[in-house]
């Protein structure tokens, strides 16, 4: 009867070990399947006036429109901060707008930009913003990022 026990209580064991791997691995691939959190922060908005959008990319969509994920945020204290969720493993660059008469688009005179801007890595260029030069990778890690006007 004794030899019996040992073999249940064994059996027992192995089973509830199993479960807890089986659950154990469930759970990391559920974080895989959802993707990472990218936290976005502006720090030297000039004024309190209007939105800033932030605006997730992919190479696809760099200078294309609102890119893969978009959101208008109110400014408050000169700062701004969004969080972008469930982004997958891959390239990456963010472009922020500080749209200062909300008509969610950059306004322009004689070609120059009139509202400011910002990119991932902060990259001082003159010209178009390159996708090269604001892209990052998105890898097994929460990002954050300061992106400068």
């Amino acid at each position: 009867m004794t030899s019996n026990r040992i073999k249940r209580h064994v059996l027992n064991t192995l089973i509830l070990f199993t479960l807890s791997i089986t659950c154990t691995v469930a759970q990391t691939d559920t974080k895989l399947e959802q993707g990472q959190t990218i936290t976005v922060t502006v720090t030297n908005v000039k004024n309190n006036t209007g939105q800033i959008g932030f605006a997730l990319h992919t190479t696809e969509t760099w200078m294309k429109g609102q890119g893969i994920q978009h959101k208008n945020i109110s400014i408050k204290n000169n700062t701004a901060t969004i969080t972008f969720k469930n982004v997958k493993p891959g390239a990456y660059a963010i472009m922020v707008l500080h749209d200062e008469n909300k008509n969610n688009r950059m306004d322009f005179e004689n070609g120059m930009p009139l509202e400011n801007y910002g990119m991932s890595n902060n990259p001082m260029s003159y010209g178009p913003p390159q996708f090269s030069e604001a892209k990052f990778n998105v890898t097994s890690e929460t990002l954050d990022f300061k992106i400068r006007f």
